[in-house]
């Protein structure tokens, strides 16, 4: 993989916009671990290298268990290593990243509104369209995950 450019550096008032969305989903009622589950996911499913490896580094640090982690891809098939909301949040997840496939049908909604107050269900959608931008960026740009940095 042939790193591209550094968007952050050939244009940093877009990145620091990105990092403002950022920065306001910290402040969001939604738990971080939630969010970042979200990310990790939303990275798997757009196969970025280097969000994949900083989310799961991440949730790690922050303490989640390795056996939750691996689970990520496959939480549907993972009884109840997820709560309801974890579940709720990557499923939308899911249908919010693949829109064009799926068109988010009123049921996918209607099971998000069901555990998400509407301030909670704007704040996930935004942090997974943040993350389908950075994906994009890092896929486009070929930015290599740290693991293969330092290799």
């Amino acid at each position: 993989m042939t790193h591209r450019i550094d968007y952050i550096e050939a244009s940093p008032e877009g990145y620091k916009a990105l990092g403002n969305v950022y920065a306001t989903l910290l402040k969001s009622t939604l738990p971080k671990e939630l969010v970042d589950l979200v990310y990790l996911r939303v990275s798997q499913i757009n196969g970025c290298a280097f969000c994949i490896d900083m989310h799961s580094r991440d949730l790690l640090k922050a303490g989640l268990a390795v056996e939750k982690l691996v689970l990520v891809p496959v939480w549907h098939e993972s009884g109840n290593v997820f709560s309801a909301r974890e579940r709720a949040a990557l499923a939308w997840a899911e249908t919010v990243t693949r829109v064009a496939e799926t068109g988010v049908p009123d049921a996918d909604y209607d099971a998000a509104a069901a555990e998400f107050g509407d301030r909670e269900l704007a704040d996930l959608t935004y942090a997974i369209g943040l993350m389908n931008a950075f994906n994009r960026l890092g896929i486009s740009f070929r930015k290599a995950p740290a693991a293969a940095v330092n290799a």
